[in-house]
Order: structure tokens, then sequence, then C-alpha cells
């Protein structure tokens, strides 16, 4: 057995960075796509399409009961890749600065595990390779295509950095953020810079309204209440001698809670609006809803932390993160359509991997393959005497 276990991980282990090699974007992972399902086919485990570049692959179909469901994503982000790895990102502005090719290759390998055992199964087994995650809503898409017919229930995760190597955060309750995005154009009377008495500055407004919109959090939501306004974007002018026509800010909302979205997204539209008006100029706000927040079922959360301790001891549960994250994730979908839970998962082990996600710097830590799959094994319901075996393992 540890010998088929040693091989799987090197497999997969090659397999994450031949995808790191050969990043796609999301709704472009068509590469991505046929190695999944090549390497499913040479498995003998059927799939079927789901969106177009999402796959749906499927254990033990002729067990009765809903299937269990396990998520890996699959797109990378539009980003110029920093590192010095062999296995850099050979496509330009376009790296996986996330870890969904570490997911996706995990999923993989326990894809092969869980077929060697396939008979041992009490029920059915889905498995999701999902697309689009980087604020596409790939998973709302697989949902409506039909990820989860015949599924009752579905776990996730996500490694990462900020947390010690092997420890995993899944409370009960949301375990990531809500998000959005709002732009702000501001619209002015331009001119020459030495004329400014005849001009309506646009651009003086839109920094008034930056400094603003700090309040919302500091003094207008309660501080028992998690939320984020960032300003991450001001476009303005054409010249240093030329007061422009209009300034156009844009940024992200974080939120705790869905029920905060309403009054912060109130607020941003209200401030930017009475600042307009008492700088001469007018404003235009748009809100864009992205995600919505990531909210566990308490049984499964529960199932999922007892299966992690079972596995790894209690210290694995101290991960000393405060909780919710305010980053956000598109799992959040099932999670509304169906129980489940998503998992965060420390990468940190003094080797390197403390870069944050969607660093140009940043890369997945292989070793957490061989913890994740065990368990995401355990959770399909593969007993413990045929989960695989402990392997110490050398740095990455």
């Amino acid at each position: 057995m540890q010998q088929l276990w040693g091989e799987t991980l090197t497999f997969a282990k090659g397999l994450r960075r031949q995808l790191h090699t050969q990043p796609e974007l999301s709704w472009q992972e068509h590469n991505t796509a046929r190695v999944i399902r090549s390497e499913l086919d040479t498995l003998g485990i059927p799939w079927r399409a789901c969106t177009e570049t999402g796959t749906l692959a499927e254990l033990n179909v002729s067990a009765s009961g809903d299937a269990i469901a396990l998520r890996g994503d699959m797109d990378a982000l539009p980003m110029h890749e920093h590192g010095d790895k062999p296995w850099r990102s050979t496509v330009d502005n376009c790296m996986h600065a996330c870890g969904h090719d570490g997911h996706t290759a995990t999923l993989l390998a326990t894809a092969r595990w869980l077929k060697m055992h396939e008979s041992a199964l009490p029920q059915p087994v889905r498995l999701v390779f999902q697309p689009a995650e980087e604020g596409f809503h790939g998973a709302k898409a697989m949902i409506e295509a039909g990820a989860l017919e015949g599924v009752r229930a579905i776990y996730g995760w996500h490694n990462w950095p900020a947390l010690p190597y092997g420890t995993l955060a899944c409370p009960d309750g949301p375990v990531m953020s809500g998000n959005g995005t709002f732009e702000i154009l501001v619209r002015g009377k331009g001119g020459h810079a030495s004329q400014p008495e005849l001009c309506r500055d646009p651009l003086l407004a839109a920094s008034a309204i930056i400094l603003a919109l700090q309040d919302i959090t500091s003094r207008r939501i309660a501080p028992q209440h998690s939320a984020v306004v960032a300003v991450t974007q001001c476009d303005a002018g054409s010249a240093p001698t030329v007061i422009p026509e209009t300034a156009r800010l844009r940024g992200s909302i974080r939120l705790s809670e869905e029920s905060l979205r309403e009054t912060v997204c109130g607020h941003i539209s209200g401030i930017a609006e009475h600042i307009a008006a008492s700088y001469g100029v007018t404003v235009t706000v748009e809100h864009h809803r992205r995600y919505g927040a990531t909210v566990n079922h308490e049984e499964h959360a529960q199932r999922a932390r007892a299966t992690w301790q079972a596995l790894y001891g209690a210290e694995s549960l101290n991960h000393g993160q405060a909780l919710p994250i305010m980053a956000s994730e598109d799992f959040s979908y099932y999670l509304q359509v169906c129980a489940g839970a998503f998992a965060l998962i420390g990468s940190d082990d003094g080797r390197g991997y403390d870069v944050p996600c969607h660093s140009p710097h940043y890369d997945f830590n292989d070793r957490l393959i061989a913890e994740v799959c065990p368990w995401f094994c355990r959770l399909a319901g593969l007993d413990t005497a045929l989960l695989p075996p402990r392997l110490t393992q050398e740095a990455s």
C-alpha cells in the first residue's frame, strides 16, 4: 500500500507542476480539462462535461443513495509570475497564483485512490472539477448544468498560506466572506490647470470621496461585524497641466454577513453623492455583487473537523485564525443549495510557503496533497483501514 501511495503522490506532484507551467484563465481551461479527462479515462472513471470546461467524474455509480461530492477548482489568474521555480508559468500574464493547480492535482490523486477501493465505498462519489472560480461564477454555472443533481453533501478546501502547515479552519457557519465591487464616475468641468476657478475638479472630489469612504467601516458599521471597503483604482487626467473632465474610482467590498451588503453599498452611494454636490460635480455609482459569504452547514463542518482531527491529532485544529476571513469563494453557491462544508488548510511549513495567494511570488505547497487526499477519501466514506498511509515527506 505504501508503494501505491508513493506512486500516487509522485504522479500528483508531477501533474500539479505540469499544470502550473500551463495555466489557463477562467472559462479558458481547455487544456486543463483535457488533462483531467485523459487521466480519468486512464483510471477507468466515467465522466461527463459540465459546462464547456468543467468535468464531473463518478465513482461507485451502482450504489444506492445520493452521492458525496468533492470539489477542486482549475483556473488561474491574469498575473505575471515572478518566481524562479523550474515549473514557473510559461504563459504571459497568466499564473496559478492561488493554488488551483494543487487543488486539481489533489482531487485527481483522490480519484486514483478511491478507484482502487471503489467497491468499499458506501455510496456514490462525485468529483467536481470546476472552472472559473476567480470571480467568474463557475460554481453557479456548474450547478445550473446539473453538478449537484443526486448529491446530498459537498466538501471543498483551499490552501491558506497564513495558517500553520496542516492546520484546518472549518467553522460552523461563515468561513469566508461575501464580496462585491463598486465603480464611481465623477464628472466635473475640465480646463487649464492655471485657471482652477473656471473648472470643477473631479480629481479633487474623487480624493475627498476616497478619504470619506474609510468612515464606513470605522464609524458606520458596528465593531462586532466585519466589513472591508477598499478603493483600489483611481483613473483620471491626461497631462500635468490639464484638469480632467472625469475621474473614475473602483474598489472592492467584503462582508462577513450578507445582511451588511445593502448597508455598505448604501453608504458608498450616499457619501459619493453628498461629497460630489459639495464640490459642484456629479457622480454615477454602480455596484456589482460577486459572491455571497461561504457559510458551512454545522453538521458537515463538525464532520470535516472530526475527520481531520482523527487523522492528524487535536493540535491540527489550532490554527489561530479569526474567522470568517475576508477573502471570498464561489463555493458559497454550492452551500446555498446543498449541505456541506468548506475548509482552509494551512500551507506555511517554514519553507517559504507563507507567501499569500494572488502574489506573483506564490507557489502551492505540494506536501498538502498527502494531507488532504486521505481527508477527502474519509469524507467520501472510505474506511479508515483503507486510507492512504502516512509517509515522511521531504521538502517539495
